[in-house]
């Protein structure tokens, strides 16, 4: 069974860089032909795709924050990470990473609570 973990801080302020890690066990972050993503959940709001890492290593991302987005993988570590640049307090949300298919998701982190205040 494959699991995912968040970690990351909870509080940032605005201008900074975000840095969120998913550990990934129970499969590979290069098996095929799997997509491993960050979704997030403003409150109140519903699910906002983020951006996704394939199984190749290429990279997807929302267009409307692929200016300060990007997804790397550390493949001896099982891990993906996501950089969010210059957040301000729209980026307040639940960042949850997730594993899919081409076709289906599948599997869920539990999330993890990201503020942006000052």
């Amino acid at each position: 069974q494959v699991q995912l973990q968040e970690s990351g801080p909870g509080l940032a302020k605005p201008s900074q860089t975000l840095s969120l890690t998913c550990t990934v066990s129970g499969g590979s972050v290069t098996a095929n032909y799997y997509f491993w993503t960050w979704i997030r959940q403003p409150p109140g709001k519903g699910l906002e795709w983020v951006g996704a890492i394939a199984y190749s290593g290429s990279t997807y991302y929302n267009p409307s924050l692929k200016s300060r987005t990007s997804i790397s993988r550390d493949t001896s570590k099982n891990q993906f990470t996501l950089q969010l640049s210059s957040v301000t307090p729209e980026d307040t949300a639940r960042y949850y990473c997730t594993r899919r298919s081409i076709t289906a998701m599948m599997d869920w982190g539990q999330g993890t609570q990201v503020t942006v205040s000052s």
